[in-house]
């Protein structure tokens, strides 16, 4: 740990921003396939709306918004959601219909077992076994 002092006021990650190519249709699947919370749906600009969801608990949450003019959905997010049971989330989610790797990965110590999984968009998303 640095022992460094700065001016900025961060104090973690609030919001991670993903792309989705319909809202409702994102808004069903984390809601019911994640099991996620819906905790805000509001218009924003002229056409637009920010929606954002959750794990229950959790204080990071997940915008699914339309990707900007030019971008794709379909992305290799590189967020990882933490889990104390790997294997049961696999198993439900597999259960659920999500697209899960077909098993989890287990490089042996010190990596934990962690798996993919992707959503309607192909946003590809990791979960890792909490030490």
């Amino acid at each position: 740990m640095s022992d460094t002092t700065t001016s900025n006021k961060i104090t973690g990650v609030g919001t991670v921003i993903v792309p989705v190519s319909n809202q409702d249709k994102a808004i069903e699947f984390y809601t019911t396939k994640l099991g996620f919370e819906k905790r805000t749906d509001v218009p924003m600009g002229q056409a637009d709306r920010w929606v954002e969801v959750a794990a229950p608990g959790s204080v990071t949450t997940i915008a699914i918004v339309p990707p900007r003019e030019g971008e794709p959905c379909g992305i290799q997010t590189r967020v990882a959601f933490s889990t104390d049971d790997v294997d049961g989330d696999h198993a439900a989610l597999l259960s659920n219909g999500v697209d899960v790797d077909a098993e989890v990965m287990r490089h042996g110590d010190p990596v934990p077992p962690m798996f993919f999984f992707r959503d309607l968009d192909d946003n590809s998303f990791l979960v890792v076994q909490r030490s």
